[in-house]
């Protein structure tokens, strides 16, 4: 298995990065730094990268398609620490959508993503243990369904090319599942371990266009190459202890992106890791699926619907 080439890394010090994306209409990258409380943009390949600032912590996002009649007004679809709202970084205005766990201490959102079939995926982590678990959301017109529950730090979300198949980890018991996945109702049934990781704990994952699932291993140091079967293909090391989450970019989408994070790190671990919290891009010869493109929802009506639950 060939190697991943190191080609560029943008050492911003990141507390938590996360939820790296590409975004092919603006030819750019972007991904959270959630303890940061800050978004990133990277435009490649001028390799320009803005900064916007957070009033609280975004886990993960996605981009309103072009044609959406709000995508102007509201760019992107996040999942703030405290439930899924729409959001412009530039204005830093807000609409509240659906706030599942607002009344569970201790809980925050983290990872998530978009389906092949348009749908925002989204989980709750337990942050402050007070005896309670997480689960995993997927954003409805109705509101946010829970659909995996009993969760700790729900990650690793990420589909087959052909929708058949579910990814999804709790990064503490070291093992990513696999699901049965109705594209047509966003059900999943039959859960089965897929693979235990060598090392670490399962942190952000994706899928390339041969179907094999990459891993971020966060402790671990490195990305886990896995083939669809649960076959452990490779291990890439990485110049970080702390991995988190990936994504293939660029024109090709041969570029593969990675974010890390300092969080935990002591003054000596962090003086032995000088990329620790930088954004990592390799050279691969694996290649990417196109990001999916975000499903337009009745979003006034959402708002409504949050509107009538906080007077009610």
């Amino acid at each position: 298995m060939a190697e991943l080439k190191l080609i560029a890394s943008f050492a911003l010090g990141n507390l938590l990065g996360e939820a790296v994306v590409w975004h092919d209409a603006s030819q750019s990258l972007w991904w959270t730094d959630i303890h940061g409380k800050a978004l990133y943009q990277l435009s490649w390949p001028s390799q320009q990268v803005d900064k916007f600032e957070l009033d609280e912590r975004i886990s993960c996002f996605a981009h309103l398609p072009e044609n959406d009649s709000l995508a102007a007004e509201f760019p992107l679809l996040v999942a703030f620490a405290s439930g899924f709202a729409l959001y412009n970084p530039q204005t830093k205005q807000r609409c509240w959508l659906a706030r599942p766990e607002l009344g569970l201490p201790g809980n925050r959102m983290n990872d998530g993503r978009v389906d092949r079939q348009g749908r925002f995926w989204a989980g709750t982590m337990v942050e402050q243990d007070q005896g309670q678990r997480g689960s995993l959301y997927c954003l409805t017109q109705t509101g946010a369904r829970a659909v995996l529950t009993d969760l700790a730090i729900p990650n690793a979300l990420c589909w087959s090319p052909d929708s058949r198949v579910m990814y999804h980890g709790d990064s503490p018991t070291g093992t990513i599942r696999r699901y049965q996945f109705d594209a047509a109702s966003g059900a999943v049934t039959d859960g089965e371990l897929f693979a235990q990781v060598p090392q670490g704990e399962p942190d952000g994952a994706v899928i390339d266009a041969e179907g094999n699932l990459w891993v971020a291993l966060w402790g671990g140091g490195a990305l886990a190459q896995y083939r669809s079967s649960g076959e452990l293909l490779a291990l890439h090391p990485l110049p970080v202890s702390q991995p988190t989450c990936l994504a293939f970019g660029g024109p090709e989408l041969d570029l593969l992106f990675v974010t890390s994070a300092t969080v935990g790190l002591s003054e000596a671990q962090r003086a032995a890791e000088p990329l620790a919290g930088a954004l990592l891009v390799y050279q691969s010869q694996s290649q990417g699926v196109p990001e999916a493109t975000l499903q337009s929802l009745h979003w006034q009506k959402l708002m409504a619907q949050m509107e009538g639950t906080a007077n009610a």
